[in-house]
């Protein structure tokens, strides 16, 4: 949609949105909401995984458009898995379809515990914990959008960001906000769940030097996931982050 301007703004995982240069959608980050990556694998502990090398020749499952991350882990480590794909829930790990799936810590990996499993009895791969860390969504234009109209830019990202903050600070009412939504549109959910989705966006939100401003993206991190993205032949070219990136204005 934004590539065809449909939209003015849109937010992207920072690996998605790293390839769309070279699909001719000429974008510009403007704000990198995420901070750290809430990607993680799970498996559980009776199943004897409790380091990467145990995952050697297990069934793992990646959803299909997701596995850049999982794949530069297993190359990482030199590790051969048995590939599985995974859907919208994670019913296959949870019956013992799979040694291990793919979660965010925000969403699947709350819904693994409330089915039953205590997190003591999971081994847990946090792929920003071992040297891979891809930050998900950011706030993107256009080049020729921000160009045009810097101004209005910086301030969608100023607002956005005020949002995210007056939600931590009263979870209460961001999440009768969120359950009222979820109601008219039939689509399930419970507030518990929603709280501990609320309380883990801010813990990955939060820059990790108190010096960097909420918002930021990190060139390191956008160094690390572009390496990736070439070593697996997604890109052939890596921009210069300052062609990538526009810092709001504060």
């Amino acid at each position: 949609m934004l590539g065809k301007k449909r939209t003015d703004f849109t937010t992207m995982f920072l690996s998605e949105a790293i390839q769309e240069p070279a699909k001719k959608v000429p974008l510009i980050n403007i704000g990198q909401l995420m901070q750290r990556s809430g990607f993680i694998l799970v498996a559980k502990k009776g199943s004897g995984i409790s380091k990467p090398a145990d995952l050697q020749n297990k069934k793992v499952s990646m959803w299909p458009n997701f596995q850049i991350q999982p794949r530069a882990f297993f190359r990482k480590y030199g590790i051969e898995v048995k590939p599985v794909s995974q859907g919208a829930t994670v019913n296959l790990f949870l019956r013992c379809g799979v040694d291990a799936a793919s979660t965010m810590w925000y969403n699947e990996y709350h819904s693994i515990i409330n089915a039953g499993i205590n997190e003591d009895e999971l081994t847990t791969f946090f792929f920003d914990r071992y040297g891979l860390n891809f930050p998900e969504d950011g706030i993107y234009v256009l080049k020729e959008t921000y160009e045009r109209d810097r101004s209005s830019c910086c301030k969608f990202v100023k607002a956005s960001l005020a949002g995210w903050k007056y939600a931590f600070e009263n979870p209460d009412e961001a999440t009768d906000i969120v359950m009222k939504y979820i109601k008219e549109a039939h689509t399930g959910g419970n507030r518990v769940h929603q709280r501990w989705m609320l309380a883990r966006i801010k813990d990955l939100m939060q820059p990790a030097d108190p010096r960097v401003s909420m918002g930021a993206l990190n060139a390191k991190d956008y160094d690390s996931v572009a390496e990736e993205l070439k070593k697996s032949g997604l890109i052939q070219t890596i921009l210069p982050s300052g062609e990538f990136y526009a810092p709001y204005l504060e």
